[in-house]
């Protein structure tokens, strides 16, 4: 199967990205009924060419070969360049206290606060934070809880109370120059992070919430709608398996679990994603942010006021 990389016949156009009377679009639509008729052997084959990832189900690869057509094509084209997208993006995978069967009267606190701080540029995990949460409300850990998320009574004895961690998450943000020097954005994966334990955490430790966290990226929703999967194909776990990889640590575990989506958000962004802000919160309450929404990075990271 050959793919035309011919170029426009010297026809100058200037039409904006979003015209779609661009012939460049022609051509990446033909362009993409090629690949749609191509078997998984083709487009590993073809994707072998380029030096790009030949791992995933077919639809991944299909989606992961038009993009990079998509991209050649529209380099002089794309509004989104280095330049204006976030230089950085933040993964955070909180663990907090639980017990078995999450009964819904069950306060959960946090326990561990990981940070995975992906470089958009090289496309890389540049650093990484973590540290454990001190309890107040439910001291005593659950023998579920220790189970499942291998967090000992003892580390989180020793841990510092919430107000000292994120004091230490906003330090060690700055010293990283996020949102002076380099712009970036949250990610998470799915909406319980900020919106529930975060949310949650802040009230029980009596201090407004970070503004620096107020809007984040839901990567299961970019996930979905990317490569166009229904919502319960969009765990963590399945999502790696649809790409091809295999879980790499100890799943439960805040750092793993960060770094594990840290994966998926770096073969997203090969594959052609725009992964951008989609979700916030606003007078308490978790909200959609609409794709059509300017991009923007998220404030330099501040310690939040204590509540009166």
């Amino acid at each position: 199967c050959r793919i035309s990389d011919q170029g426009t016949n010297g026809k100058n156009s200037a039409a904006s990205s979003n015209d779609f009377s661009d012939p460049v679009y022609k051509e990446i639509a033909i362009t993409n009924g090629y690949i749609n008729r191509m078997t998984r052997e083709e487009l590993r084959s073809k994707l072998a060419e380029f030096k790009l990832e030949t791992r995933g189900v077919k639809d991944v690869l299909k989606k992961r070969l038009k993009n990079y057509y998509k991209k050649q094509k529209l380099m002089q084209k794309e509004a989104i360049n280095g330049d204006s997208y976030y230089d950085y993006i933040c993964v955070v995978d909180f663990e907090a206290t639980c017990e078995e069967g999450n009964p819904p009267e069950f306060i959960h606190e946090i326990i561990e606060f990981p940070i995975v701080l992906l470089n958009t540029h090289t496309l890389e995990i540049e650093d990484t934070f973590q540290q454990y949460v001190k309890p107040e409300i439910n001291p005593k850990l659950s023998n579920f809880c220790i189970s499942l998320t291998g967090i000992t009574q003892d580390i989180v004895d020793k841990a510092d109370t919430f107000p000292q961690v994120l004091q230490n998450v906003v330090e060690w943000m700055r010293q990283r120059e996020l949102g002076t020097k380099y712009t970036y954005s949250m990610l998470t994966d799915g909406s319980w992070d900020m919106s529930k334990f975060l949310n949650t955490q802040c009230r029980i430790s009596r201090i407004k919430y970070p503004s620096f966290a107020k809007k984040w990226i839901n990567i299961r929703k970019s996930y979905g709608n990317f490569y166009k999967v229904p919502r319960n194909q969009t765990k963590l776990t399945i999502m790696l398996e649809k790409l091809g990889m295999n879980y790499d640590g100890r799943p439960h575990s805040g750092l793993d679990d960060s770094k594990n989506i840290a994966r998926i958000a770096i073969r997203m962004l090969q594959d052609g994603c725009e992964l951008r802000v989609n979700e916030r919160m606003h007078a308490g309450q978790l909200m959609t942010v609409s794709s059509s929404t300017p991009l923007e990075g998220a404030p330099a990271p501040q310690m939040p006021r204590y509540r009166n």
